[in-house]
């Protein structure tokens, strides 16, 4: 019966150890070396949830050495993540194992797939870059999980210690440019005394040239007589002008019509 890990088992990284002489020796001098592990995420994960989006994480595990990402919400069959995890090699064990899971908040987390990745190609060229397979229980595909594997201190005796073909190569180095320098002042030459050539003017007009009119007007004598007067728009007003009649205040007394003339005919109130 083949038994899977459980999630408690990719809590925090624990103290490594030798591996077991089982596995298939490759070249030396990778002992105690480190090898980046960028999870940048799944694509097409098995779906175990019926209803709800499931929320996977994943699970990375070299020799003892275990790290776990964090739980993408509602990630559900492709999630993201871009972690970094920096493991400690090994001589002789070129793999580590990858196990996808999907959390749950009241029951067991569910197991998504599990795969092996190969470490051949980023221990003899620096980099690999590629997405690796998961299987589920019973041997189906669950999916693939995207890796960049970064070692930094791959060399080759052929290249005299530079990086292989397919690392990627190291910038060359800064250099500066140089500073312009503006050219010393001089001044301007001196301005041309060459006479100006006016241009060929146009052929004389055959039509006889009339004199030109006097400036001024004064060559007309002036007139004996004193210059009309303007009409006015308006007849002049006599100022000031005609009182109003004047009116004593208070009016004198007038009769009513509503009561017969008599004795104290008009006034208020009457004498006693």
């Amino acid at each position: 019966m083949h038994l899977l890990p459980t999630p408690d088992d990719y809590s925090s990284p624990r103290s490594s150890s030798p591996p077991p002489s089982s596995y298939t020796s490759i070249p030396s001098g990778i002992q105690d070396q480190l090898l980046e592990v960028t999870v940048v995420g799944c694509n097409n994960l098995k779906d175990t949830k019926w209803i709800s989006r499931q929320d996977p994480y994943v699970c990375v595990e070299y020799a003892n050495t275990k790290f776990r990402t964090r739980t993408c919400t509602d990630g559900h069959k492709n999630p993201t993540f871009r972690e970094k995890f920096v493991f400690s090699l090994f001589e002789g064990l070129r793999e580590l194992s990858v196990n996808v899971w999907n959390s749950n908040t009241l029951s067991k987390d569910d197991f998504i797939g599990s795969g092996r990745v190969q470490l051949q190609k980023v221990l003899s060229q620096g980099y690999d870059d590629a997405a690796w397979t998961l299987q589920c229980n019973r041997g189906r595909s669950a999916g693939e999980v995207k890796l960049i594997l970064h070692y930094a201190n791959v060399k080759s005796a052929k290249s005299g210690g530079k990086p292989m073909p397919g690392h990627a190569p190291t910038a060359p180095p800064y250099v500066a440019p140089a500073a312009y320098h503006a050219p010393p002042y001089t001044t301007p030459p001196p301005p041309s005394a060459a006479p100006y050539h006016p241009t060929a003017s146009y052929p004389p007009s055959p039509f006889p040239s009339y004199p030109a009119p006097p400036a001024h007007s004064s060559v007309y004598p002036p007139s004996p007589y004193p210059p009309p007067p303007q009409p006015t728009a308006y007849f002049p007003q006599p100022y000031p002008p005609a009182a109003y009649p004047l009116h004593t205040y208070p009016p004198p007394p007038q009769g009513s019509p509503y009561y017969p003339a008599g004795y104290c005919s008009g006034t208020y109130p009457p004498p006693y």
